[in-house]
């Protein structure tokens, strides 16, 4: 069974970029000890799509996605391996009917306002505002909610546990992604129980979500 919206799942999208695949379960059973279900695992690396094959048989309790995904082929191969969204930096006339056809949720990328009124005009009502901070921020945001009330975001790049309050406090995002709850040392100390702890902090930003998540 799909789920109607990966804006609803969490407030923050842990994005995540794997060097190692062995790190995915145990990372992936931390961010969701600690209250974050929504995994985004980049398509950056070479261990990514084992990644979320890995995440999506062992860690039931997550909903594992791919990011940066970039073409038709990335896409598909994301959601043969097990990816329950999509995740990407911007759309195109190829990347964007791969996405629809995909047969799951997918959050594509956006930064002008002309972006966002060609996804409304085909339908697509969530998306990632990338890169946030750079394009302009929560002051950007905020401008673009009366003239156009039916898009909602997930706003990624550059969001820290300082900032993301002040997005998740606008009316039309639905949840924000970072990577302050995977601080690079612990990752190299496998330091899960400090995952764990960034991620409860995380989910608490917006008063917590259930811990619980849609069934597969």
């Amino acid at each position: 069974m799909t789920f109607p919206s990966v804006l609803g799942l969490a407030p923050v999208l842990p994005v995540v970029v794997l060097a190692e695949a062995a790190d995915a379960v145990p990372l992936a059973r931390a961010l969701v000890a600690g209250g974050l279900p929504a995994i985004e695992v980049t398509l950056r690396t070479d261990a990514a799509l084992e990644a979320v094959r890995a995440i999506a048989a062992e860690v039931p309790g997550a909903v594992v996605g791919a990011g940066t995904v970039l073409s038709s082929r990335q896409a598909g191969a994301a959601v043969a391996a097990g990816a329950r969204f999509l995740v990407s930096p911007g759309s195109t006339g190829q990347l964007l009917p791969a996405l629809r056809e995909s047969g799951v949720p997918f959050l594509p990328g956006v930064s002008t306002a002309s972006e966002v009124m060609g996804l409304l005009e085909l339908g697509v009502r969530e998306m990632k505002f990338f890169p946030a901070e750079a394009a302009g921020g929560t002051a950007y945001l905020r401008s673009l909610a009366a003239p156009l009330p039916a898009a909602r975001f997930c706003p990624t790049g550059g969001i820290g546990p300082d900032t993301a309050p002040r997005y998740l406090a606008l009316p039309n995002v639905g949840c924000v992604g970072g990577t302050w709850m995977l601080p690079p040392e612990a990752l190299a100390r496998r330091d899960w129980s400090r995952v764990t702890q960034l991620a409860r902090e995380a989910a608490a930003l917006r008063g917590g979500f259930p811990n619980t998540v849609p069934s597969a």
